[in-house]
């Protein structure tokens, strides 16, 4: 269940990245630590997208693991701290912005809902079938 719940948050979130890049509503490319890294350069568009999906799958993975045993905390605080900490670290170091108060103007709303939300889908799933596997341990 882990597999399906990651595989779907991974290919949403690669498509809401997608189209905020289309949109601008991000100023930064998804794929473009490709080049700061100098990785797969000359390959095409659709394997740096396959690959950033097989790596946006694996960190959910990991996520829906780790996080299921964290099912005390509710998943609403959680997955809304974990997502404002992940998304403002990661524009931060995308967009590159100095440490100053003026820099969470440049920050994407958008971008940050959707990875709350999918951060959510993960916590909520992942706590379901922990409390489940619970409840069929004591029967």
């Amino acid at each position: 269940m882990a597999s399906i719940t990651s595989l779907v948050s991974a290919l949403f979130l690669a498509l809401c990245l997608k189209g905020f890049q289309y949109l601008h509503l991000i100023k930064w490319n998804p794929i473009g630590f490709y080049k700061k890294w100098e990785l797969f350069e000359g390959s095409s568009k659709l394997f740096q997208w396959s690959f950033f999906i097989l790596v946006l799958f694996i960190i959910g993975f990991l996520l829906f693991i780790t996080l299921r045993y964290v099912y005390i905390i509710p998943a609403i605080l959680s997955s809304f701290l974990l997502g404002l900490f992940l998304t403002i670290t990661l524009e931060w170091i995308a967009l590159d912005l100095p440490l100053q108060l003026s820099s969470f103007k440049k920050l994407s709303i958008p971008f940050m809902v959707v990875v709350i939300c999918l951060l959510r889908f993960l916590l909520e799933t992942a706590n379901f079938h922990q409390r489940e596997h619970t409840a069929q341990k004591g029967n």
